[in-house]
């Protein structure tokens, strides 16, 4: 099991970059990262409603009241952790402007909370394994999904900051890391406090919903083209099929 997350968590953090490279070099970010982002907002919704809450429940151990309750501290915890990060970017990209051409306040701040993300990434990797395969390969799969346009955001922001491409890279691949070690340390400590996986669940689920509602859905908000509009519905009707199917063809 414990290598199945290790691998789980590296795969997230791979295919990521990977995505990152080949968009910058063929230059099509600006026209995949509204399908991406609609797909990924799809699958987290998918996920939330259809494996993490109803695993959380399943298990017993806690009241579905309480269940629901963390699901609501995490999406406010989540929402205040946002906002933080977002006042120091913006604090850190003015006085980049201000002193000097490699704004290194802003490529920390960014490296952080990419980092801490990650680590969070590797919690809830762990914890849906922890409850069942399928579900853990249905997170990994959500995971993926969103990191990918989130990864491309920050590596605009990294090149922005000054950093050369080569670079950028190079510290997106050792920031990813930090998700392996989310999920290992998870692992340990969720093996000696195992009644707090559902907990862990519903905290995963506020996560999820948190991210698709607040920061994916209102980016597509930005779209007027009917065209697109139709086309990026499209694709997170998909991101919710796709989980769909996949619970399908795999055992639980």
């Amino acid at each position: 099991m414990l290598l199945l997350i290790i691998a789980a968590t590296l795969i997230v953090g791979l295919v990521s970059l990977i995505s990152v490279i080949l968009v910058f070099i063929k230059k099509t970010a600006p026209t995949l990262l509204p399908p991406l982002i609609s797909l990924a907002a799809g699958s987290l919704l998918s996920v939330t409603f259809l494996d993490l809450l109803p695993e959380a429940l399943a298990e017993g151990q806690i009241e579905a009241k309480i269940i629901f309750g963390i699901t609501l501290i995490s999406i406010l915890f989540f929402f205040s952790f946002e906002r933080i990060l977002h006042w120091h970017h913006c604090r850190c990209e003015e006085e980049g402007k201000k002193h000097s051409p490699i704004k290194k306040n802003l490529i920390f701040i960014n490296l952080a909370g990419d980092a801490i993300h990650n680590l969070v990434d590797g919690f809830l990797i762990a914890s849906a394994f922890m409850l069942n395969i399928q579900t853990g390969l249905a997170v990994t799969i959500a995971v993926i999904l969103h990191e990918i346009p989130q990864e491309i955001s920050d590596f605009g922001i990294l090149l922005y900051a000054g950093l050369k491409k080569g670079r950028a890279i190079l510290y997106n691949l050792l920031v990813s890391l930090t998700a392996a070690a989310g999920a290992i340390l998870f692992y340990f400590s969720g093996q000696v406090f195992t009644n707090l996986i559902p907990v862990v669940a519903a905290f995963a689920a506020g996560n999820f919903l948190y991210l698709a509602t607040a920061d994916l859905i209102p980016e597509l908000h930005h779209e007027t083209n009917s065209k697109k509009v139709v086309t990026h519905s499209l694709w997170l009707i998909m991101g919710v099929a796709l989980i769909v199917i996949f619970q399908l063809i795999t055992p639980a």
